[in-house]
């Protein structure tokens, strides 16, 4: 049974970082899901939008998968940039595409987590005030109807540098979404809230670049597998970051990916089956 994880949020869950900024995250055993069946994990894996690129779930899963060598993990990726509580209201179009993946999902594997990252979109002292009592709407129907009441809920802060960006007059009350963000994990049971302190964005000023997006990742993993609230990094976790970077493929991850760029076009074919017949000697 696939150990699954539920990606709900905006672009920042939904990942916006330069694949080309970052190594390669790939394990066979790491799965997403597509059009209700699974799939070795790629990225992007939430494709909300054509600009959709590195996220915190691959170093999440990377991670979870050092404690669980013998397991397989799966995520759900349902976040949507740009959205706001509103847009996630229970009977939206958001929710209930959560709800109907998160449901397929559950047919082939059991869902142990929800990854939450949103509120860039919320970022007044109006919207604020009212974070908490729509947050809390919108999660407890969404464990109601999956069946879910004590998995862990994982939230992550909004970046230190919104007020600073090129739009950063839209952000001047981040702090004010930030502290509700903490305040809902403190007071409701399963839940743990992460910090994005030190985390650095891409040239938009609103994104997380891929490195911060990678380490976001290993800090979700943190507060899940503790079950603790996290408010300042580990001091570790760029160690971290390097083993999941280290660690060598197997023959099969070797040969699928060595099939993804013979597929894409980037190897001719005679040299295609030259390194397929050296791997299949190892």
């Amino acid at each position: 049974m696939i150990h699954s994880f539920l990606m709900i949020g905006q672009s920042n869950m939904a990942g916006r970082g330069y694949a080309k900024e970052v190594p390669l995250i790939f394990d066979e055993h790491i799965k997403m899901l597509r059009n209700g069946l699974w799939q070795v994990m790629a990225e992007p894996i939430n494709f909300d939008r054509p600009s959709s690129g590195v996220g915190l779930a691959s170093s999440f899963a990377a991670f979870w998968r050092q404690d669980h060598q013998q397991d397989e993990i799966g995520l759900i990726p349902c976040a949507d940039g740009g959205t706001s509580l509103d847009d996630w209201a229970v009977g939206n179009a958001l929710f209930e595409n959560a709800v109907s993946q998160a449901r397929l999902a559950q047919r082939t594997s059991e869902i142990k987590g929800i990854l939450w990252h949103q509120g860039e979109s919320d970022c007044s002292s109006e919207k604020a005030d009212q974070y908490q009592e729509k947050f809390s709407i919108i999660i407890d129907a969404l464990r109601q109807q999956l069946n879910i009441p004590k998995v862990p809920l994982i939230i992550g802060g909004l970046g230190d540098y919104l007020p600073n960006g090129i739009f950063g007059q839209y952000f001047k009350h981040y702090s004010l979404v930030n502290r509700e963000l903490e305040d809902f994990a403190q007071s409701h049971e399963n839940c743990y809230f992460v910090t994005a302190k030190g985390l650095t964005a891409n040239p938009d000023g609103i994104h997380f670049n891929a490195h911060s997006q990678r380490l976001l990742g290993i800090r979700y993993y943190y507060a899940y597998r503790d079950l603790k609230h996290l408010l300042n990094p580990n001091v570790n976790e760029n160690d971290i970051l390097n083993e999941i970077y280290n660690r060598p493929y197997t023959k099969t991850e070797k040969i699928k990916l060595l099939e993804h760029e013979f597929a894409l076009g980037n190897i001719e074919g005679k040299d295609y089956l030259m390194q397929i017949t050296a791997i299949g000697k190892e």
